[in-house]
């Protein structure tokens, strides 16, 4: 498993340009491939919206929760969890959001937040959740 964080550069911008500022901040998700934590651009742009977000309202501040799906171990999954809320949380530091504002937890295989077994319910449980804190 490799470490890969996608960073909005001046290469990239037309990559990570537009991003739309989510309206409710709480359950926004990013989906990752299949054994895989990078960040694509399309995700990037859904966490630079995220990160709109947090800018306008600087009150809030928010955990990422790092998801799997059931397959693997379940220490590969929640490194591979912490790995997905990291990758995610980096972008949105790297966005200009205080390292203060967000948390990061791996609850791997072990919460999953879609049951059923196969690609179409694994895809849905492979994400980074943002969870605003109360």
């Amino acid at each position: 498993m490799k470490k890969f964080v996608f960073l909005c550069t001046a290469l990239t911008v037309a990559a990570c340009g537009g991003a739309k500022m989510p309206s409710n901040l709480n359950d926004e998700k990013v989906f990752f491939a299949f054994d895989s934590a990078e960040i694509t651009p399309e995700m990037a742009k859904d966490l630079q919206g995220q990160s709109l977000y947090m800018k306008k309202h600087p009150d809030i501040n928010v955990t990422l929760e790092g998801h799997c799906d059931e397959r693997g171990s379940t220490e590969y999954n929640l490194a591979l969890g912490a790995l997905r809320a990291g990758n995610a949380a980096h972008v949105m530091i790297k966005d200009g959001i205080e390292p203060s504002r967000i948390k990061t937890i791996s609850y791997g295989k072990e919460r999953p937040q879609y049951f059923g077994t196969g690609e179409k319910v694994w895809s849905k449980n492979r994400n980074a959740t943002t969870r605003v804190d109360k």
